[in-house]
């Protein structure tokens, strides 16, 4: 078997592992701070979003830096660094005895990320050039997979195991990824010795004077900080619809799956269409309908109606992340694409960090239907801004952007 291959299905073997873990805690954590000792519904809605935000904190400083040693020093080394310190950080979250323990371990949860950036500039730069996009494709969708069972095997496990002990299986399955990441994977290409030239504030730099990666990076901060208004808060909005607390957490997980679910089937729909008629008007169509979904939670009054409406988030929200994404890696030159792609994961974070707070601090004083109107609104907003700010520029191809590139280089010498 050629060498990128074997590292491509290795890394989505284990990316999937890490990601399963990773989710399986997002349909209970509400439920977990309240058995730390949280009791008033107004501070466990701020408490849940203070704690899901806290791996976003020293995420948004430390990935960039890892992303730049990555393209250093080599990305393997910085996948099984952050597996193993994924792993390391949910072990001691489970032994977490109050809440502010819960806070301190996923604040260094985000000090020690960066997985996913790092495998996708693995398996880009180890990848056949003309093999890039398919094997980019299949790595994004080992990491939707894991989002959507994560939470339903998590709320299943919640049932069966408890809470607490979830972290530890959590631990488990990153640890067993490191071990094969260690032993398995080979990077087939050195580090660009080019990379030594740039440092994270030259990435930076690039990421905002480039005109078609400012607009990108901007998406990607308020996309994912309006969707994560609300997401930390499903639990509890669920618990609206129920009178009794039996299976409780395996309810919230698997109708919290169905959008995960239909964003695996809708992705490659929506990169077909990109294809074919660019990425503004998709990219608009698909943020306007998210917010239509979310508008949507103000007013269902079962669970058939939310579990169909969830489909049609899901896939909406299908269209927008992996497009953002795709759009950064073709325009960052390749011997910073590791770092490129970790500034895009940054302002991700971002999104991640602002959105939760926002969310929390909304349903504490307004109740929780606020955070899905909140959100409805910006992503609304956000559509209106691709349609003006993205130009079909934006949907040129790989190749045309290369010669961009080549041509800045050669005026850069000049």
């Amino acid at each position: 078997m050629d060498l990128w291959r074997k590292n491509l299905y290795i890394l989505w073997g284990t990316q999937f592992l890490a990601m399963l873990g990773m989710n399986l805690v997002v349909p209970f954590l509400p439920f977990f701070i309240r058995e730390l000792g949280i009791a008033n519904s107004d501070e466990l809605s701020r408490f849940t979003g203070i704690a899901f935000s806290g791996p976003f904190l020293l995420s948004l400083i430390f990935t960039p830096i890892w992303g730049m040693l990555g393209d250093r020093y080599g990305r393997k080394a910085m996948v099984v660094r952050a597996l193993f310190g994924l792993g390391l950080s949910q072990a001691l979250i489970g032994l977490s005895q109050n809440v502010w323990h819960l806070i301190l371990f996923r604040v260094l949860q985000g000090a020690i990320s960066g997985f996913i950036p790092a495998a996708l500039a693995l398996v880009s730069t180890n990848s056949p050039k003309e093999r890039t996009g398919y094997a980019l494709g299949v790595l994004q969708s080992s990491s939707a997979a894991g989002m959507v069972m994560g939470p339903l095997v998590g709320g299943i496990l919640a049932d069966l195991i408890g809470y607490r002990s979830i972290f530890f299986v959590t631990a488990g399955l990153c640890f067993a990824g490191t071990f094969v990441v260690m032993s398995q994977v080979k990077e087939g290409q050195d580090a660009n010795p080019q990379a030594r030239r740039f440092t994270v504030l030259d990435n930076y730099k690039l990421m905002f004077t480039d005109r078609r990666l400012r607009v990108v990076g901007i998406l990607f901060v308020v996309g994912q900080m309006s969707v994560l208004m609300a997401e930390p808060l499903f639990a509890l909005f669920i618990e609206g619809f129920t009178t009794g607390t039996a299976y409780l957490s395996t309810l919230a997980g698997g109708i919290f799956s169905i959008a995960g679910l239909f964003m695996v089937v809708s992705a490659p729909w929506w990169g077909k269409r990109n294809d074919q008629t660019g990425y503004r008007s998709n990219l608009a169509v698909a943020f306007g309908v998210t917010a239509i979904c979310y508008a949507g939670h103000l007013i269902v009054s079962d669970l058939i109606q939310l579990s169909l409406l969830r489909s049609f988030l899901g896939f909406a929200r299908g269209g927008v992340l992996p497009a953002l994404y795709a759009l950064t890696s073709t325009y960052s030159p390749p011997e910073r694409r590791g770092g490129m792609m970790a500034i895009a994961s940054s302002l991700t974070v971002l999104g991640n960090l602002i959105g939760p707070i926002l969310g929390g601090l909304s349903a504490g004083h307004f109740g929780i239907l606020a955070p899905f109107a909140v959100n409805s609104i910006v992503l609304f907003l956000a559509g209106i801004f691709v349609w003006t700010s993205l130009d079909e520029r934006i949907g040129e191809s790989k190749s045309t952007t290369r010669v961009d590139n080549a041509v800045q280089l050669l005026e850069r010498v000049e």
